[in-house]
């Protein structure tokens, strides 16, 4: 497995992982129930993670939809 996107918000994450949906790319979210040992915050990001098959795939379909970014 491979990340390809680290971010804290959870509606990008949503957005994400629907285009990966769409392209029939599976994934996987890592780190998101870290927030039980937070206290709900926010602080630490989720990791968006893809087969190493389907790296390039996903990588640059986010990079066509303007979303190969951590934040």
């Amino acid at each position: 497995m491979q990340c390809i996107v680290k971010t804290t918000n959870p509606v990008r994450l949503t957005y994400l992982q629907s285009i990966l949906s769409g392209a029939d790319i599976p994934h996987t979210v890592f780190d998101a129930h870290i927030s039980a040992l937070e206290a709900g915050i926010g602080a630490f990001p989720r990791r968006l993670m893809v087969p190493d098959g389907y790296y390039v795939a996903a990588v640059n379909l986010l990079k066509d939809s303007s979303e190969f970014y951590d934040d």
